[in-house]
């Protein structure tokens, strides 16, 4: 008797271990933050006014990908570490897990300098314009902490992850001859690139949050090159020129992200 005792004891536990429900996993509350480069500018299907919002970015991409419980874009084309302090910050709660960012490029004035560039009669003043740019490099470093340094106050439990900026160029035959970028000056705005990374990845780095290099995932892939994934200058929509397509999105942003995070 004793032994059928201990037979349904165990049998009793063993059923009770199978029947019970596996942990739930942990809720992500996730908002993204950033520039054009986060909203989604250039590849396609937009919302969210001039902020270019496009459910082809990466972080909807993301979203989708690790079934985030709450997903918030408040990415918009333009914005400058002021804007994300200003306007984006306030989405963030203590109960957000994960936040994504994409800031500086605007705050260092490429985009104007990519306008300069690809202008004809306004080319021979391209290298300067990228020069000018990056001697706002030390001011942005301090933008950067800022930003970051709010971020952490806002979500305390948040995950950050700064992703950077890839080369814009390749150096082949561009498809458009008139805004054509010259070789030369591709070589300069892809440089500056380099530069613009290197110091977000220290201030990231310094906030103790996790930098992610998207350059190699975009190797190959910029503008003027066999399989883009930065569109060149589009006279139709000229917002969406040297910005990441669909395809930019997620084969390489979205690529580095969840090689980095999952």
């Amino acid at each position: 008797m004793r032994s059928v005792h201990c037979v349904l004891i165990v049998s009793a536990l063993l059923t009770g271990l199978l029947a019970a429900p596996a942990s739930a996993a942990p809720a992500t509350n996730y908002v993204a933050l950033g520039d054009s480069f986060s909203s989604g500018n250039g590849a396609g299907a937009y919302s969210g006014g001039d902020c270019h919002r496009s459910a082809n970015a990466y972080p909807v991409l993301h979203a989708a990908q690790a079934g985030a419980t709450s997903f918030t874009h408040a990415a918009c084309s333009g914005a400058v570490t002021e804007d994300v302090l200003a306007d984006q910050v306030t989405e963030l709660s203590p109960g957000t897990t994960l936040v994504t960012l994409t800031i500086g490029g605007n705050d260092v004035g490429f985009s104007k300098a990519m306008t300069i560039c690809s202008i004809p009669v306004k080319r021979v003043l391209c290298k300067q314009a990228v020069a000018d740019g990056l001697a706002e490099l030390p001011a942005l470093s301090g933008k950067l902490d800022d930003a970051y340094a709010a971020i952490r106050q806002a979500a305390p439990a948040a995950r950050l992850v700064v992703l950077g900026y890839p080369h814009l160029f390749e150096l082949g035959t561009c498809l458009h001859k008139l805004t054509e970028v010259l070789v030369e000056d591709r070589k300069v705005i892809n440089d500056a690139t380099d530069q613009l990374d290197r110091l977000i990845a220290d201030r990231a780095q310094a906030a103790g949050a996790r930098f992610v290099d998207v350059r190699d995932t975009f190797a190959g892939h910029g503008a003027c090159g066999d399989s883009p994934w930065i569109n060149e200058v589009n006279l139709a929509a000229v917002f969406e020129s040297y910005h990441p397509n669909a395809a930019g999105h997620r084969g390489g942003y979205l690529a580095a992200l969840t090689a980095a995070i999952g």
